[in-house]
């Protein structure tokens, strides 16, 4: 119980300091504890259900959420994630390994290319947008993690959005798809909704921490850090899955 308050605080400060749902890290720390793939995915879900709805009402607080963008992105997300648990019950617990390291593996090569900023934002189709969320809401949610990974690079590096901005538009994004991803791993059967409910309310206490911080630093030192955290992750999974595995 202590272990699974430290990480719910620790994933909340992640989450609200670099707008990520948190699962690409708390799943390989469930994974270390002892927990199968699908039930640290179905934590993972339960966590940022918390933090990504919390997260998101502090940052709108602060003036840095574009409502309108995001719920076209999010309504796609949360229509994706429907289909999540079903497609996540017809893989296997190797395979989701698998897919996940991939995940965590692009979260971590993308950091390295640095993103042109542009002052002139342009102008965002809404179908585009809601294609972006539909597909992130199934692929993410499949394996636990918010997608906002995927999604904060693309409102960036393509549609020129402030990178303040686009990481709360990425935590906004995941209490869409988290929230539908829920309901789907839920009817699937994958939910261990004691271990997620500590984590996901000690979640919050990070989640305050997490988000005043990040206005307090610059993007320069955000982005070193979380190369750090991905590069630890990756690590440990290409150990799991390929070597002790």
């Amino acid at each position: 119980m202590i272990e699974l308050v430290v990480f719910g605080a620790g994933i909340g400060i992640l989450s609200g300091f670099f707008g990520i749902g948190g699962g690409t890290i708390l799943i390989p720390a469930l994974l270390m504890l002892g927990y199968s793939i699908k039930e640290a995915i179905g934590i993972s879900i339960v966590q940022m259900v918390f933090s990504s709805i919390y997260g998101s009402y502090l940052n709108n607080k602060k003036g840095n959420l574009d409502i309108k963008m995001v719920s076209i992105i999010g309504i796609g997300g949360f229509l994706g994630a429907l289909f999540s648990g079903y497609v996540a019950a017809f893989l296997s617990d190797k395979a989701l390994e698998i897919i996940f390291l991939f995940f965590a593996s692009f979260a971590l090569i993308r950091m390295f290319f640095k993103i042109k900023k542009t002052k002139e934002k342009q102008n965002l189709n809404l179908f585009v947008l809601f294609i972006l969320g539909l597909f992130l809401g199934m692929l993410s949610m499949t394996i636990g993690v918010g997608g906002s990974i995927i999604l904060v690079p693309i409102l960036v590096g393509f549609m020129h959005i402030d990178l303040k901005k686009a990481t709360s538009a990425g935590l906004f994004f995941v209490a869409f798809s988290s929230v539908s991803g829920l309901i789907s791993h839920t009817i699937s059967g994958d939910v261990n909704f004691e271990s997620g409910i500590v984590i996901g309310l000690a979640s919050l206490i990070g989640v305050y921490f997490g988000i005043n911080l990040k206005d307090k630093v610059d993007n320069a030192l955000q982005k070193k850090l979380l190369v750090g955290f991905y590069l630890l992750i990756v690590t440990y999974l290409i150990y799991r899955v390929f070597i002790n595995g």
